[in-house]
């Protein structure tokens, strides 16, 4: 885009991970696409496209940060749904977003773009992702959003008890991969000795980045990478619902706040996998690396998609939004400052 213009954004928050939404795109950005993966998929292949370019002007500082994260609203694949969206972050486009899912539908209801009850209830809004259709089912008190079930795509477990090479400490580990909207590699902390502790976050980061580097092409699934690696710690594995504590660090060392919505599915998966938990049997009770939580169970158990892998499911996650702001950022390609991040 060669002129100047300004944008204007909601920002959200989920559990305290940050979701910045751009219901009004520039006139003309939008791929000519049918859906929301084409339109994804559009916007990586094409150098310089101008969603990317906005991608980075608005999650970059100065006026995001290394940690944002965002999405764009488009039009839904088909009428089944109230609208798409494309997620963002400082790395890319992403395929799964659940904190921004249940984000959105507050976010929908409270601009009445979903009508909801006028005292109390629940409603649906359906959303279109990269990975497929989500809901996120808002509950209504008083007329109010006071929490949101982001009910994901099918989920499974890839593998079980991969061996990882991390050359920095001189050990090996086993990590798990799952899918949960995007492949997750999923680690317990302890095999580094280590708690899920704002100060251990920095370790984390490095770690991560280093997981994802040995695994390598051993954690792709189709057409997806690794997206992220969530560390994870247990206190008490007999106790009824599961208790965790886990942080997700994403693309490339980014760091969620939340428990991480797509992360607690593939959690979900995972413990379902090993018989923990089922359709109407027990919970999860999943912290972040900040103290808050998400609550997650499984609504249906279903057949996987891999030949003789694990068992597959639909999770749902629970939990709440609150609205940070409305902003008006003004995009000007003359600003020799270019959007930066310093970690």
């Amino acid at each position: 885009m060669a002129q100047s213009y300004w944008i204007q954004t909601e920002d959200w928050h989920t559990a305290g991970e940050p979701f910045r939404i751009v219901d009004q795109l520039p006139s003309g950005s939008l791929p000519n696409a049918s859906t929301v993966a084409e339109r994804r998929f559009a916007i990586l292949k094409t150098p310089n496209h101008p969603l990317d370019t906005l991608r980075q002007q608005l999650c970059h500082e100065p006026r995001g940060h290394s940690d944002m994260y965002g999405g764009f609203i488009t039009p839904p694949n088909d009428s089944g749904a109230h609208f798409g969206v494309l997620f963002w972050h400082a790395e890319g486009f992403s395929t799964a977003c659940g904190h921004g899912t249940i984000a959105l539908g507050y976010w929908a209801v409270t601009k009445g773009l979903v009508k909801a009850p006028e005292g109390d209830g629940v409603v649906d809004v359906v959303v279109d992702v990269p990975s497929g259709r989500v809901i996120a089912t808002v509950a209504i008190k008083q007329g109010k959003p006071v929490q949101a079930d982001f009910v994901n795509v099918l989920s499974f477990q890839l593998a079980k008890g991969l061996s990882v090479e991390i050359p920095s400490r001189g050990v090996s580990i086993t990590a798990d991969l799952t899918f949960g909207g995007a492949v997750y590699a999923t680690v317990d902390a302890a095999q580094f000795g280590l708690r899920v502790e704002p100060k251990n976050a920095n370790q984390f980061i490095e770690l991560g980045r280093e997981i994802k580097k040995s695994l390598g092409t051993r954690a792709h699934y189709g057409t997806y990478d690794c997206y992220g690696v969530i560390f994870f710690h247990e206190d008490d594995e007999s106790a009824d619902p599961v208790r965790q504590v886990n942080v997700t660090v994403f693309a490339d060392g980014q760091i969620d706040r939340s428990p991480c919505g797509s992360g607690t599915c593939a959690r979900l998966a995972v413990l379902f996998a090993e018989g923990r938990l089922g359709a109407g049997r027990s919970k999860l009770i999943h912290g972040s690396i900040v103290g808050s939580t998400f609550e997650g169970d499984i609504v249906s158990e279903e057949k996987s998609p891999i030949e003789g892998g694990a068992p597959a499911c639909i999770p749902r996650v629970r939990g709440h939004a609150n609205l940070v702001g409305r902003m008006n950022f003004f995009i000007d390609p003359e600003d020799l400052v270019l959007p930066f991040t310093l970690r």
